[in-house]
């Protein structure tokens, strides 16, 4: 779904018009009705604003509700880690973030490797 779809459909699960949403957002409905037909894209000022009228992330407004997130293979372990206490889950935050930056490293490396 595109975003202007996605706005729209939002939007309407909230009950609110072309012209509310403008209202809270602090643009002219114009902008709405354009941003809905993807004639236009708002910036990322304006998808902020928008995002909090409509009371959701501005992720909800701009991907696809399974484009970003973990890999299928990865998910039930992220949902495991709901159940985790606050310090088990800062511990999975520093390996996580160790790993990543290891990756990194190695694909940086990796990259400058002149042969």
């Amino acid at each position: 779904m595109n975003f202007g779809k996605r706005l729209a459909a939002l939007r309407k699960v909230r009950s609110l018009t072309q012209l509310v949403l403008a209202e809270k957002v602090g643009c002219h409905v114009t902008m709405i009705r354009r941003y809905e037909a993807n004639e236009t894209q708002p910036t990322l000022e304006v998808i902020r604003k928008l995002a909090v009228a409509l009371g959701v992330s501005a992720d909800a407004l701009v991907f696809d509700e399974h484009e970003r997130g973990p890999d299928d293979d990865l998910r039930l372990q992220f949902e495991a880690l709901s159940q985790f206490t606050a310090e088990e889950k800062q511990i999975v935050r520093v390996l996580l973030e160790s790993l990543i930056l290891k990756h990194d490293a190695s694909r940086f490396t990796r990259g400058n490797d002149p042969s």
